[in-house]
């Protein structure tokens, strides 16, 4: 993992260089910051050729260490115009760490100049026949090639044409008609480990940022790779026992996650009266039982098929949040089916079926477009009165209209804050641009500081406080709660680890940073762990410093403090003051790092 492979699409050329000194403490989201920060202007358009698209892996990536293999894609996003960076698990990050690679850097934009690897596109549009090209990356060979037939196809039938070709062991990255078309609401489609194109980094608009580059698919075959072995193997075994065995004796990553997957935070979150409900106009939603965890586990069960209820989206995977979700046939629809997903395409849009709900998912990953974006933008759309909610069949029809490119499915591709400017709806659920996950931020408002100040825009992956022990509803304590936790995510997600480790080895930092030492044969101490964190944070700080942020976009939307949340009839009232503070010490601190 001691280099960097860079791809610049302008010229076709594609070479292998050693890590920077500099990179090196950094992996995962900490490293797209820094080569974000120390390459793109941060002034530059996010879909023009100064952006670069960053993959990275986390510093713990392809080590036997359990959930260790999430992979980062980031850069500057269209949809907030700041520094991005989203991440997924599945197979990929470990393949390009077997390698030897801890970054995969896409620059340029296609050339008419280079006429083999000329992306065919026009205006933004999707050129169809004759677009893009798939970068092939393995220990022996690195070339870029055209897409052919790929052009214009769905993520499902994209992945099954590209196994077929390379082989079943080869991972991907790919997006959909989406992305080909600069959707800003469009993600970045990843394997999980059995095949299914169905890891997405999603949020952000990465996949406008892949489609911009000309690039269909990226294709990493790591036949003859090796895993980067620890310095200090026994070291490393004995602590990562100790990461094991907590995760395997709490509640949360042993059973919850295990037996009802993310959506166990369905019934939590209407518990709270935090359940986004009909555009966020209500924190609890009728429905909530019939599309709930609880529901989704004996669904599962009860059909059999296809389905399964324990599934791992990575090898070695011991918490299995993942699931298969199966039709009344037996026959698989989606995987997984998250909370997030229900959340924003279900209760959001005044759905409480859970079948409608898991078709309208497999919609969106083969459009390739993020779901809880798109849950956002047709919940304005709806209270704009161009669908009704709890109508499915209108809300899959928008989604096949983002993938046909029509006016009205570019106007939904775009995100919420589009479809909101374009109808004239004052209450979008965005920060920076992003719509906000499924957790109310008037009824956990530790989550609402993390929506505005986290430099990423509305993202609960960014430092999710609703298991923190803490009375939610009021504003005390709210933004040191999430500044904390926002610091511990971001050194977690610069390892490489997967969220729901965060809960149970989060505040662990002694096994954490022995894991580290013992890998790369360092001394570091345990407070280490929250530095990384703080460092990290400060990068992405000082990037949307320079792209032009200012104090007032760290806000949510001014609906939600005036607009009283049923059923506890609350509004977000954490102060101003509080807001500005949470990163104050952290904002002169990344411009100071600049360089380094």
């Amino acid at each position: 993992m001691d280099q960097i492979l860079r791809v610049d699409v302008s010229r076709g050329t594609i070479a292998a260089e050693p890590l920077p000194e500099s990179w090196r403490e950094l992996g995962g989201r900490g490293l797209v910051a820094r080569i974000a920060l120390d390459e793109i202007p941060p002034d530059c358009h996010p879909l023009g050729p100064h952006n670069k698209l960053i993959f990275t892996v986390g510093l713990l990536a392809a080590t036997p260490l359990p959930c260790s293999g999430r992979l980062s894609a980031g850069g500057k996003s269209p949809l907030t115009g700041g520094i991005k960076e989203s991440n997924a698990g599945g197979v990929l990050a470990a393949k390009l760490a077997r390698l030897g690679f801890r970054a995969l850097v896409v620059e340029g934009e296609p050339s008419p100049d280079v006429p083999e690897f000329n992306s065919g596109t026009s205006g933004g549009r999707r050129g169809g026949p004759g677009w893009g090209q798939v970068l092939y990356v393995s220990r022996d060979r690195l070339e870029l090639r055209p897409a052919g037939d790929l052009a214009g196809l769905g993520v499902y039938a994209a992945a099954a044409k590209l196994r077929a070709a390379f082989g079943p062991k080869a991972a991907l990255a790919l997006v959909g008609p989406a992305g080909e078309g600069r959707l800003p609401a469009a993600g970045i489609a990843t394997l999980d480990k059995d095949g299914n194109p169905s890891r997405y980094c999603a949020r952000g608009g990465m996949g406008a940022v892949m489609g911009a580059k000309g690039l269909k698919a990226i294709v990493v075959d790591d036949t003859g790779g090796a895993n980067p072995p620890p310095a200090h193997r026994e070291a490393f075994r004995t602590a990562m026992g100790r990461y094991t065995q907590i995760l395997q004796t709490n509640p949360q990553t042993s059973q919850v996650y295990t037996f009802y997957g993310t959506a166990a935070m369905v019934s939590m979150a209407n518990t709270y009266g935090g359940l986004p409900t009909c555009n966020f106009s209500f924190g609890q939603f009728s429905g909530a039982e019939a599309i709930s965890g609880e529901r989704l586990h004996d669904l599962i069960l009860e059909r059999g098929g296809e389905g399964d209820l324990t599934h791992a989206c990575m090898p070695g995977c011991v918490i299995k949040c993942s699931n298969v979700f199966a039709g009344p046939d037996g026959k698989a629809i989606v995987s997984p089916l998250e909370y997030e997903t229900i959340g924003l395409l279900g209760s959001n849009l005044g759905l409480a079926d859970l079948d409608a709900i898991a078709r309208l998912n497999w919609l969106c990953n083969d459009v390739g477009l993020d779901t809880i974006e798109i849950g956002a933008a047709l919940a304005v759309a709806a209270e704009a009165g161009v669908l009704d909610f709890g109508d499915a069949v209108a809300a899959a029809m928008l989604i096949e209209e983002a993938r046909e490119g029509t006016p009205l499915g570019r106007l939904v591709g775009s995100g919420a804050m589009a479809v909101g400017r374009s109808f004239g709806n004052i209450r979008v659920p965005a920060v920076k641009g992003q719509a906000m996950s499924a957790y109310e931020p008037r009824a956990v408002k530790g989550t609402g500081v993390t929506y505005a100040t986290s430099p990423q825009g509305a993202d609960h992956t960014a430092g999710l406080t609703i298991r923190a022990k803490i009375d939610h509803l009021k504003p005390e304590g709210q933004a040191a709660l999430s500044k904390k936790t926002q610091v511990n995510v971001a050194a977690f997600d610069t390892m490489g680890l997967c969220l729901f480790v965060t809960p149970a080895v989060g505040w662990e930092h002694q096994v954490m940073v022995d894991l580290l030492n013992a890998r790369f044969g360092s001394r570091r101490p345990p407070e280490y762990i929250t530095e990384l964190g703080r460092r990290v944070l400060g990068l992405e700080l000082e990037f949307n410093r320079r792209a032009g942020f200012l104090p007032l976009d760290d806000r949510l939307p001014e609906f939600m403090a005036q607009e009283p949340l049923p059923p506890h009839q609350v509004v977000f009232d954490v102060s101003g003051e509080d807001l500005a503070g949470v990163f104050e010490d952290l904002r002169s601190r990344g411009s100071g790092e600049q360089g380094s």
